[in-house]
Formats: structure tokens, C-alpha cells, sequence
């Protein structure tokens, strides 16, 4: 660790810290210490304002996202105190582009800073630069799509320059959820001008929230650009899904074996993958005699001990214990260990003993892929039922998929949903959501919230009340009780959550056709603009209503997203949807279109072809959304 100073927890660069008196410097590690009271190395970006007022900069609510967009480099919501106090330096220097913090071009545990426009600079992950470049290079080697920009190159900027044109995020998203995105839609030429890598990044940005990536002030025109933070937060957002999406007691029943006495199957499900991780990696050490315990994905990783027992616990026989003092030669160890496992990881030694967090969760998630080691009995399985946790039918999994993902890409505070049913359970993202489509319809004062809100009265109390905040709203409730949210109640829980996504759906669509001259927009309105829109031009197809059979080939929706961008649709490869399968094909293609134009819509294929109303409404109304705000290039 030789050229860090090191106090207590915190660590930065030397150069960074000579440049800040003692005295100074001392401020910001007890300000960063009040804070940071688990002692994960980590302060929330929530928290970021405090921290600030505690070391006298004053920053205006204004300014404040550009800060935190500056210091969150990965978008995890979590500031280290290298990262602080290199913004600090440059604070202090009086010229944050121009100080200290702002002509390093070179590591800072892990970050290299670099120039922007206008002289603004900006840190970002050289660790994770590398790491996602090798992962690319690894799980794309052969995708035909991307063969024009393999393999990066990990030791310049190949990254940032490549993904530019929207193919890698399209192919990496492909690989976290299968067929998310029809590679028809792509505009794959030679030669890409600014429209067609637009459309790319759109295609992008939008299939990335449909499968619960948060997409927060990120445009296309920002990663055209190249910008080093958001192109590693968004990417490391879809490879941690490619990751992480099969962690689920669905997918290893074998799970259970890491409940603790007196839980049952749903205290499973209310955990997100990185905590069942966090606990098979637990269940791995307890179960080797080791005294050790991960808590956080850092600094209790950095001495390769916890990796060293997990992957003997793993393979005995290949992955023998760790030996030796020194952090970096510990960490080689555990890398050559991983091969025997028949793990290709993208975590280098360097990314160990620096303790980042994001290469360690994909590290652990793709050690848990390959060996879970985990041995479930019969005997064992006969004390579970497995089938309550699973959904009611298909069609309720896939409303409940697209229903979180909607949710998770309002981007509420502190709200990631991983299980629509376990999460809404006590009634506060509920409350949270009808706040949302009708601000100030709930009384907060009324609501319990977090330790208040895990007794079994005190979610009735709030569930309760989210039925009551429906009522008000004209919602409709009726045979729905507190009781049966507590209880999880399928179909009762889908049918608010959709009255609630198209609420908020039209409120959206009325802000944009404010022009139109329409009080209230209703089901009439939404076909009448659909049908005149393709009749304008100039095809002959009609929507009698959003149950209407015909809209099961695609062919209609084909023709609503020509009339708005005509070059987007490749007549040649839409078909009159005769058969189930190019019906399907049909609906695949139209939903890419609609994110290319610029649509944000949650719907899946299926969903078309079974005519499925609810979603075709919300799919048409986002198209006349985009239509409203649309630019032709």
C-alpha cells in the first residue's frame, strides 16, 4: 500500500492529502467518520449536502446533482473517502478543473481524472474501465454485431470510444436478458452518422430501464460524448443484472440452506442477490470453521483471507489456503485459485487489495454461477413448499416483471423493487407510488416507515391506509383490504399497481398534450390519435379498440411507429403475421422500434400477440407521447 496515507479507515492518494493541511485534512476524516457509521468506507450520495456543510463548502441545490455526478462514479449511490478528498483538494485549490485534483491524470486508489469539456474534470474507475473491457472482450468475443470494435483495447480509452455507437450496450443487455432487444432494429453499417448512433442509444437507454436498469440523466448525446462515469455505471448496471439475474430461490432452490433459524422461504425472497450472496458467502466460512465474516463488499476482502476459505470450501482438492503477508501476492493466489473453478474473472489482484466493490459482487456472483456448492436433500426439501413462492400463472409473472420494472425506472428514492409482492408488502412504496402519480395525496405524518413499519399491525396500519389514499383517488378497491397487501395477494397487489402505472401514464401523456385542448385524456382519445396518425401516412390498417384481435399480427404497431419516424421501420422484414411465430416476430420488431424512436415502454412480445389491453394501451400511449416531443433529424 506504499504511496497511500493511511488513518484509521481512510485512504487516498499522497499527493492529494500532502496538498491539504493537517489541519484540514483532519476535518474531512471526522466529518467522513460522523457519517460513515458502519464503517463501510462509504458515505450515500443522500448524504453528500451534510458532508459538505461539515466542511464548509457551499454548494447550491442547484449544483448539487453535478457534484454528486463527479464523486458517484459507478451510480451505486455510495462516496469513498478517496474520492471525497480529491474533490476537496481541488476545492481547496481554489480552480476544481485546474488544482490538484483536477491535473491528475493518473491513479487515485483506483480512479484516474481526466478533462472534459469547458475544463470541467471528472474521476473515474480505471479498475472497472479495465475489468468491463475484459468482461466485454470474454462474453462478446463472438457476437457479429460488435466484431467491428473487438477486442478493446484495456489500456487506453478503446472503451469509451466504442461504445459510442450503442452496439456494445445493446449486445451486453442481449446477454443479461435474452432477446430483450431484436438485433433487426440496430443500425449496424460500416459507417454510423450522429441519427443512426442515436437511435442505437436510445434503443439502449430505453431496453435498459425495461429490464430494471435506473437510467437517471443519462441521454444519448452523453455517451456519443464518451463519458467515462456514465458509460461504466450504466454498463456495470447491466453486467451486474447479466450476473446477477438467476440468484433467486426459483432458480437454486438449494437456497434454503442458508436460512437462519426461525425464517421461512419468504425472508429469501425480501432479500436483493447481493445480500444472498453476502450470506452463501457466510454460509461457505461458517461452514469451514473460519471466525471470519464478510459485511461489506470492501475492506473486509482486502487480506484475500474470506476469498482464500471461500474457494478452498469450494475445491479442496485445487484451491489450497492462501500463505504469505503480502496483500497484492495473497490476491495473486486467489486469481490463480479462480482458474481451477473454471472461472474466467474479470477481478485482478490490484482490484482485491483496493477493495472495489463493484469488481467484488460480480467476482463472488460468478463464483456463485459456476459452484454454488450447495448439496440440497430430499429430506430438506420435504420441509418447504416451493411452490408458494411461485406466481399464480404466466400471465401474473409477466405483469409482476413488468410492473417492478416500471417501478424501478421512476427512479424513487431509496426504492429498487426485487420482488413486487415482498417489497410492497408493508405498504410503503405503495404510498410512495400514489404520492407520485398524485403529489401531496398522502399525509406522510400517517405513514410508518422503516423499523416502525416491520411489525405485522403496523403494515396493516399502512396498507390500510395506501387502500384509503386509492379510494381518494378514484382509484378502484373494491373487495381490497390492508389485510390482503400484507398477505400478498396477487392479483389484488397487480391490479392497483396497474391502476396506478396507467394513472401515472395518462398524467404524463396530459402534461405533453396540453395543446390538444383536452380536459381529461381517455381510451378514446389515445385510439382516435393512433388511428389518425397511420391514416396520415397514408396506410389503411385501424385500432377499434385496445382488446381488438387484429392487433395480435403487430402489423398495426409496425405502422404507428413508421408514421412517426418512417426510416425506422424496414418494410422487408415486417409479414402480414399469418403464423404464431411471425407474429411474434412481428411484435419483437415493433418493440425495439419504439425504444429506437425513443419510446420508454415495459410490454413483452407476448403481450401482443395474447392482445393483452393493458399493456397495448400503455405501449400506444408512450408512443404518442414520443410522438409530442419528437425531433426528425
Amino acid at each position: 500500500m506504499s504511496g497511500f496515507r493511511k488513518q484509521q479507515s481512510f485512504q487516498a492518494d499522497k499527493e492529494v492529502t500532502d496538498s491539504i493541511s493537517p489541519g484540514d485534512l483532519a476535518k474531512v476524516e471526522g466529518a467522513f467518520a460522523s457519517l460513515d457509521v458502519d464503517g463501510n468506507g462509504y458515505i450515500s450520495t443522500d448524504e453528500l449536502s451534510s458532508m459538505l456543510s461539515k466542511c464548509d463548502i457551499s454548494v447550491s441545490e442547484a449544483e448539487l446533482p453535478n457534484v454528486m455526478a463527479d464523486l458517484d462514479l459507478d451510480g451505486s449511490g455510495h462516496i469513498n473517502f478517496a474520492e471525497f478528498i480529491t474533490y476537496y483538494a481541488g476545492m481547496q485549490s481554489g480552480k476544481t478543473g485546474e488544482g490538484v485534483a483536477g491535473k491528475m491524470m493518473k491513479k487515485t486508489t483506483g480512479f484516474l481524472k481526466v478533462e472534459g469539456a469547458g475544463g470541467a474534470s471528472h474521476m473515474f474507475s480505471e479498475e472497472e474501465k479495465i475489468a468491463f473491457s475484459e468482461h466485454i472482450n470474454f462474453c462478446l468475443a463472438d457476437n457479429a454485431d460488435v466484431a467491428r470494435h473487438m477486442p478493446l483495447n484495456i489500456d487506453n480509452y478503446d472503451l469509451f470510444d466504442k461504445a459510442g455507437d450503442g452496439l456494445i450496450f445493446c449486445a451486453l443487455i442481449n446477454l443479461a436478458v435474452p432477446d430483450t432487444i431484436d438485433v433487426r432494429a440496430l443500425n449496424r453499417k460500416a459507417k454510423l452518422n450522429v441519427y443512426t448512433k442515436t437511435e442505437n442509444l436510445n434503443l439502449a437507454l430505453n431496453a435498459a430501464k425495461s429490464i430494471g436498469c435506473q437510467v437517471v440523466n443519462i441521454g444519448a448525446q452523453d455517451l456519443i460524448e464518451g463519458r467515462p462515469i456514465l458509460i461504466l455505471g450504466l454498463m456495470w448496471q447491466i453486467i451486474r443484472m447479466q450476473l446477477l439475474s438467476q440468484i433467486s430461490i426459483k432458480n437454486y432452490p438449494e437456497l434454503v440452506l442458508l436460512l437462519d433459524d426461525g425464517e421461512d422461504l419468504a425472508a429469501l425472497l425480501k432479500l436483493t442477490p447481493e445480500d444472498i450472496l453476502l450470506r452463501w458467502f457466510n454460509y461457505h466460512l461458517k461452514n469451514a470453521g473460519s471466525a471470519r465474516r464478510v459485511k461489506v463488499w470492501t475492506k473486509d476482502l482486502v487480506d484475500s483471507e474470506c476469498y482464500s476459505v471461500l474457494l478452498n470450501q469450494l475445491n479442496p482438492a485445487q484451491c489450497s489456503l492462501v500463505t504469505g503477508s503480502d496483500p497484492l501476492e495473497r490476491a495473486k493466489q486467489v486469481c490463480a485459485n479462480t482458474r481451477h473453478l473454471g472461472v474466467t474473472s474479470f477481478l485482478n489482484p490490484a482490484d482485491i487489495v483496493t477493495g472495489n466493490r463493484n469488481l467484488n459482487v460480480g467476482f463472488v456472483a460468478q463464483l456463485f454461477n459456476t459452484c454454488p456448492g450447495l448439496t440440497l436433500t430430499e429430506e430438506v426439501m420435504d420441509n418447504f413448499d416451493f411452490a408458494s413462492v411461485m406466481v399464480d400463472d404466466i400471465g401474473d409473472s409477466r405483469e409482476e416483471r413488468v410492473f417492478r420494472m416500471w417501478i424501478n425506472s421512476l427512479n424513487l428514492p431509496d426504492v429498487y423493487i426485487n420482488n413486487l409482492f415482498e417489497d410492497l408488502q408493508d405498504g410503503y412504496i405503495i404510498l410512495l407510488l400514489e404520492d407520485t402519480v398524485q403529489p401531496g395525496v398522502v399525509t406522510w405524518k400517517r405513514v410508518n416507515k422503516g423499523e416502525k413499519a416491520k411489525s405485522r399491525f403496523k403494515k396493516v396500519e399502512n396498507c390500510n391506509y395506501a387502500v384509503d389514499v386509492a379510494k381518494e383517488m378514484g382509484l378502484s378497491v373494491v373487495n381490497i383490504g390492508g389485510l390482503d397487501l400484507v398477505d400478498k395477494k396477487t392479483k389484488l397487489i397487480l391490479a392497483i399497481i396497474w391502476q396506478l402505472m396507467r394513472r401515472h401514464t395518462i398524467n404524463v401523456l396530459a402534461g405533453l398534450a396540453t395543446h390538444e385542448g383536452i380536459a381529461e385524456i381517455t381510451d378514446d382519445h389515445i385510439i382516435s390519435w393512433a388511428n389518425e396518425k397511420v391514416k396520415g401516412a397514408g396506410k389503411t390498417s385501424v385500432m377499434k379498440n385496445f382488446r381488438d384481435s387484429s392487433l395480435k399480427s403487430g402489423v398495426f404497431l409496425l405502422e404507428l411507429v413508421g408514421a412517426i419516424e418512417p426510416r425506422a421501420v424496414n418494410p422487408e422484414l415486417v409479414t402480414t403475421g399469418e403464423t404464431a411465430s411471425t407474429r411474434l416476430e412481428n411484435a419483437r420488431y415493433a418493440i425495439s422500434l419504439a425504444r429506437k424512436v425513443g419510446a420508454c415502454v415495459f410490454l413483452t412480445p407476448e403481450d401482443i400477440v395474447e392482445v393483452k389491453s393493458k399493456m397495448i394501451m400503455t405501449f400506444v400511449s408512450s408512443l404518442w407521447a414520443t410522438d409530442l416531443t419528437y425531433k426528425p433529424n
